[in-house]
């Protein structure tokens, strides 16, 4: 046998016992309800939002289609119900994920959802594109991920959006000891051997890497999820070289990260750090590698991507030059301004929810307080501005103002339309 069968036929045995792995310990845990969907879905503003993370300088729709690529149980279906008028299609080589999906479907009548038993390497059997694809939580699982990531590209339509999830290496190193402890020893994904390592992971010694992540994620105690962690027969991490690295290698560019202040010197503790001036002197990616190996504790890492041969730049978000003052401010919906307990001369504290680090949050003064809080989806930044100053701004307010919504944008506050000042551009 060749180099290459070997390789082929070991791809193969992986991806079989992955398959096996996941139609016996589904996971996400299969659910029966997906009524706080159905809330989302009747928010127009969320979706907005969410829209323009990944198309800023695209005029909002909502008959996108979308692929959930390793939609596990639940995830295709909680798209169809969010995004009523979106064509969305699951994929997924469990039938059991399959079986999941097909019954959200009937129960909650999601005519606009397709799915399939299909693995990711094989995605161009669909015979069809997508404007985007959504793809968490499921490369790292796969015996090639690099041919899944390509082949994902290949169905993504030019001017398309690619939200990826994959596992990060210095957050989850309690994990992977564990891991290599059930190597070790022999456990094995049965409900007896994960009921017995439940109860051993209740004893583990203070301090171990793993403990922090046992009391910040009380599901990690759950079967499913902790086979997912602790059993998968494929599990792979990337650090963000990495990350830059696969993209490249499978004709995508970068386009941002989901949450993007853990990853910039612009923001929280990286920012005051003595060499935080150095930081700013490296090209984006070398900041966002630095600034993972300071933080340390990264357990995934989420992001944006598109096809590089996209035309356009698809995230010119910039604040050089004047067009920001066209830009359309739309809050990030775990956003809150923290009123009490303030720091000295802050009239408030502005606070992502979502944020895994607590230095990530931002003190405003009373200026700043009635910019944010005008910010209401329809009005730019000069509307917000004008509304809120007096009618002779001077060069110094409208600097404050630039930085102030600048700071919003990096720390994951805001998000931009930028479609008005985009057409305008494009008009002349």
């Amino acid at each position: 046998m060749s180099q290459q069968e070997e390789q082929h036929s070991r791809s193969r045995g992986v991806a079989a016992a992955v398959q096996d792995f996941y139609e016996r310990y589904p996971y996400p845990r299969p659910i029966d309800s997906l009524e706080k969907y159905r809330r989302l879905g009747q928010d127009r503003q969320k979706r907005r939002v969410d829209y323009h993370l990944f198309w800023p300088v695209r005029a909002y729709r909502e008959d996108q289609s979308i692929l959930i690529a390793g939609c596990g149980t639940s995830q295709a279906a909680k798209h169809a119900l969010r995004w009523p008028a979106a064509q969305v299609t699951g994929i997924d080589f469990s039938a059991t994920s399959v079986r999941c999906t097909e019954e959200l479907k009937r129960k909650y009548n999601l005519d606009n959802l397709q799915v399939h038993q299909l693995p990711i390497e094989r995605v161009n059997e669909l015979e069809t594109s997508f404007d985007q694809i959504i793809c968490t939580g499921v490369l790292h699982h796969l015996a090639d991920p690099d041919a899944g990531l390509s082949a994902l590209r290949g169905v993504l339509k030019p001017d398309g959006a690619m939200h990826l999830m994959v596992y990060a290496p210095y957050g989850r190193a309690g994990i992977y000891m564990l891991q290599e402890f059930c190597r070790r020893i022999g456990i094995h994904a049965t409900d007896v051997e994960i009921q017995d390592l439940i109860a051993a992971l209740k004893m583990l010694p203070p301090g171990h890497p793993l403990d922090n992540l046992l009391r910040e994620s009380p599901d990690f105690r759950q079967e499913a999820a902790l086979a997912d962690a602790l059993l998968n027969p494929q599990d792979r991490n990337y650090s963000v070289p990495q990350v830059f690295d696969r993209i490249e290698k499978a004709g995508l560019t970068f386009g941002r990260w989901v949450k993007q202040a853990p990853y910039t010197p612009h923001c929280g503790v990286v920012a005051k750090i003595p060499q935080a001036s150095r930081l700013k002197e490296l090209s984006m990616a070398e900041q966002y590698a630095a600034v993972e190996l300071f933080r340390g504790t990264m357990v995934r890492h989420s992001l944006v991507a598109y096809r590089d041969d996209s035309p356009g730049d698809p995230q010119p978000i910039t604040f050089v030059g004047d067009a920001w003052l066209d830009y359309v401010p739309l809050r990030m919906p775990d956003t809150i301004c923290v009123e009490e307990r303030l720091p000295p001369g802050a009239a408030g504290v502005l606070i992502n929810q979502t944020h895994a680090y607590r230095d990530l949050f931002i003190p405003i003064d009373s200026t700043e307080k009635r910019w944010f809080a005008a910010i209401d989806g329809n009005c730019s930044i000069a509307d917000i501005v004008e509304k809120t100053l007096p009618s002779s701004q001077t060069k110094s307010q409208l600097d404050l103002a630039r930085t102030f919504f600048e700071n919003l944008w990096w720390y994951d506050q805001v998000v931009f339309d930028a479609s008005r000042c985009h057409a305008r551009k494009e008009e002349a």
